[in-house]
């Protein structure tokens, strides 16, 4: 079996700039590498540690319900920690993001709330309760 040593989510756009402001600027991803040339434009940005989380549809629709009251997310969303769930929410939504939901308290114990970027993206930010 072979290790995977790395998670990488490529996401393609149709506004490059407006993209990276906010997912570099805003959002606080650390800018890893470059690799743009004239055939298109890339960045790799890093967002820490990644996991892949795979729902079924019930429990897909019972995290939608927790987190914004209904079922909004398409088949995928991106679910980033952050250490204040709220004030980075705060920051997207002044960087062009949309509320999809206010924070919530989940069964779990994290704050979380969803937006959804400029890109049709939707981010669960979430705090852990430590």
């Amino acid at each position: 079996m072979t290790e995977v040593a790395e998670l990488r989510v490529a996401l393609t756009v149709a506004d490059f700039d407006d993209a990276l402001a906010f997912y570099r600027d805003a959002l606080g991803l650390e800018q890893l590498a470059d690799w743009s040339g004239e055939a298109g434009r890339v960045i790799l940005l890093s967002a820490g540690r990644a996991t892949l989380e795979i729902l079924d549809q019930p429990q897909a629709e019972k995290v939608d319900a927790i987190e914004a009251g209904r079922r909004v997310s398409g088949v995928v969303r991106l679910g980033l920690e952050v250490e204040d769930s709220e004030r980075a929410a705060e920051r997207l939504i002044a960087a062009g993001a949309d509320v999809v939901a206010p924070p919530v308290l989940t069964p779990w114990g994290d704050r979380n709330v969803r937006v959804q970027a400029p890109d049709g993206m939707q981010l669960t930010l979430f705090t852990t309760a430590r």
